[in-house]
């Protein structure tokens, strides 16, 4: 039956390696991330030649703002 296919919470525990003490755990957060989340945190993957070149946001930002502001030029005249 499906009943039977489902792990029950137990299960889980039980392949838990003895070194593993979760109860040691200190200064868990939960939802850590949840308000970046919120602000609609965008993700781009960059191919790996355009990684060298721009190895961080503020560089690629910066490029691609000039971008714009050279198309933005452009337009106009």
């Amino acid at each position: 039956m499906l009943s039977e296919n489902i792990m029950k919470k137990n299960d889980l525990d039980d392949d838990m390696r003895p070194e593993y003490d979760l109860s040691t755990l200190k200064n868990e957060v939960t939802g850590k991330y949840v308000d970046r989340n919120r602000e609609g945190t965008n993700v781009v993957l960059l191919e790996p030649e355009v990684y060298q070149a721009f190895p961080d946001s503020e560089s690629v930002n910066a490029a691609l703002k000039l971008l714009i502001e050279v198309a933005h030029r452009e337009v106009r005249n």
